[in-house]
């Protein structure tokens, strides 16, 4: 073969038409890998600025997702022992979380997760105690926790008011616990609309003035010692107006007849029982007591005396507590019933008894009679108990 041989065409029956397709094939080849280089570098593109978008938009949420994490791990806290002063209140049976809340609020401390982070970590958290506390402003968690467990930052000013005190009796009793004047709970009774009362009372606080133990603000006014009480009235007798709807009574009926039940009942088991006497005389207005309570504590109520000797002249007091003279129940309660004395008067126990007599004051001992016979025997048992008294 000569060097010729190899540039000879190995198809000589191809005519120049062939060579013009292919030429045009190559072009077209050309323009292909053009187009898809083109694309290849505007796909690039569009990745490479999805790319850049996500970048930036995971960028900024790691910030922030750092920025929380890190507010979660290392919560703002002051630092230092702190300045000023405040009083916290610890409620009954709240935890560290809840009051910490307050504890933000009032700037005792930075936050609360702060102060909480620091309170899991010592188990004494668990002996704080309900009651007022001595703080100070802007403290670290750790400073607030320490004053927390110091028994000597509670002020252990604290007033359990017993069930069937008059309302003046409560206020002597306020006033003597507490040091303020007598005359600014005098002042404050006066001012019923200030204290929150319910519409049933009618502005008339006695009733409303609930017998329970308290832990006393070293910092409250005489008014507010006067709300907290009623305000606890309202939280314990949430459900009194639909209850009292289901006994066919009326709230202020209802705190009336606790009232009396509280002050005739010498243990709780009696009050009950004590409280079908009275619904009894109510609604037999045929009977004995010609529909009369006719109860001592009333008349003495209407006197102001605490005495368990009332002679006939008492009963002839012009009041309309003296139920020896009005019919059914006295204008309103006698005194600040508990809660056994109202739930009694709301489910009275189911008996025939018209009469009850406390024979021996002493022993609490009471009895019940639907037989006037009974009843005067019963009276011959308190009579003799009283001579034995000197009464």
């Amino acid at each position: 073969m000569s060097d010729l041989d190899l540039f000879q065409d190995p198809n000589p029956n191809r005519g120049d038409g062939h060579l013009s397709g292919e030429r045009f094939s190559r072009r077209a080849q050309r323009s292909a890998r053009k187009r898809q280089k083109r694309k290849r570098a505007g796909g690039r593109a569009a990745v490479l600025f999805a790319l850049a978008f996500l970048v930036a938009v995971f960028g900024v949420g790691g910030v922030l997702g750092y920025a929380w994490l890190d507010d979660r791990l290392h919560p703002p806290d002051y630092s230092g022992t702190g300045d000023g002063s405040v009083v916290l209140q610890v409620k009954s049976g709240e935890t560290a979380s809840t009051y910490a809340l307050r504890m933000q609020a009032d700037k005792i401390v930075k936050s609360a997760r702060a102060f909480v982070k620091v309170a899991k970590s010592d188990t004494r958290i668990s002996t704080v105690q309900p009651g007022y506390y001595a703080m100070k402003l802007h403290m670290s968690s750790k400073s607030a926790l320490a004053l927390l467990l110091d028994p000597k930052s509670r002020e252990a000013s604290t007033l359990s008011v017993p069930e069937g005190l008059r309302s003046y009796e409560t206020v002597a009793l306020l006033a003597k616990k507490t040091g303020i004047p007598l005359t600014d709970f005098t002042t404050a009774l006066k001012n019923t609309a200030a204290l929150g009362l319910p519409a049933s009372a009618k502005g008339n606080v006695e009733g409303y003035l609930y017998p329970a133990r308290y832990d006393l603000n070293p910092q409250a006014s005489a008014a507010d010692l006067l709300k907290m009480m009623v305000d606890r009235f309202k939280s314990e007798n949430a459900n009194l107006a639909a209850q009292a709807k289901a006994a066919k009574m009326t709230p202020a009926q209802i705190i009336t007849m606790a009232s009396l039940i509280q002050a005739e009942a010498g243990t709780a088991a009696d009050e009950p029982k004590i409280a079908r006497v009275l619904y009894n005389r109510i609604q037999q207005a045929n009977g004995p007591a010609k529909g009369h309570l006719q109860l001592d504590t009333t008349v003495l109520y209407a006197l102001k005396k605490r005495t368990l000797r009332v002679y006939d002249k008492d009963l002839q007091v012009n009041s309309p507590y003296n139920t020896y003279k009005v019919k059914g129940l006295p204008v309103g309660p006698i005194d600040s019933p508990g809660g056994t004395a109202i739930n009694a008067a709301l489910h009275p126990a189911a008996g025939n008894w018209y009469w009850f007599v406390t024979t021996d004051p002493d022993r609490k001992i009471t009895k019940f009679t639907d037989k006037d016979s009974q009843f005067a025997q019963f009276k011959k048992e308190l009579d003799a108990y009283l001579k034995n008294k000197g009464q």
